[in-house]
C-alpha cells in the first residue's frame, strides 16, 4: 500500500508525509471517524499532530479519492476509506447506530434519477436517517 500511495500522491504533486500516512491508517482502522476521532487515533502514534494537520490531510486524501466523507450527524463530517466497498449509510436517530449498505441497494433509485433526470447520483455521500429495527421494537413492543 505504501508504494502505491506514494506514487499516487506524487502523481498529484504531493508527497507521502508521516502525518499523511498516519491519518490514512487511522481512517482505515476506525472505519467511520470524525476528524477528532482520527486525531485521537493518530495521537496514539505521534503527539506532534494537531487538528489542523488532520483536517488538511483529510482534504488532500479526499481530493485524491483515498477517503470520502458523509454527514452522519449534524456535527463534523465522518470519513471512511474508499478501499472498502462503495456504500451509503443508514443512521438510527434513536441509538445513533450507523449501518453501511452496498450501493446496489439504491440501484432502482439511481437508475430512475439517471433515466428521468439525466442525473448521476454520488451514493457515497448519501445518508438515510430513520429508526433501526431494534429501536422500533422497543418503541412498539
Amino acid at each position: 500500500m505504501t508504494d502505491d500511495l506514494r506514487r499516487r500522491l506524487a502523481g498529484s504533486g504531493y508527497r507521502l508525509t508521516p502525518q499523511r500516512e498516519l491519518v490514512l491508517r487511522a481512517v482505515e482502522s476506525l472505519g467511520h471517524a470524525t476528524p477528532d476521532e482520527v486525531l485521537a487515533e493518530v495521537r496514539q502514534h505521534s503527539s506532534a499532530v494537531n487538528v489542523s494537520t488532520v483536517y488538511r490531510n483529510l482534504e488532500v486524501l479526499e481530493e485524491l479519492g483515498l477517503v470520502r466523507h458523509a454527514h452522519l450527524s449534524d456535527r463534523a463530517p465522518t470519513y471512511h476509506s474508499v478501499t472498502d466497498h462503495e456504500h451509503f449509510h443508514l443512521v438510527c436517530r434513536t441509538c445513533r447506530r450507523v449501518v453501511s449498505v452496498g450501493a446496489e441497494v439504491a440501484s432502482v433509485l439511481t437508475g430512475r434519477l439517471a433515466d428521468e433526470h439525466g442525473f448521476t447520483a454520488d451514493i457515497g455521500h448519501l445518508t438515510v436517517f430513520g429508526t433501526c429495527a431494534e429501536c422500533a421494537r422497543e418503541e412498539n413492543p
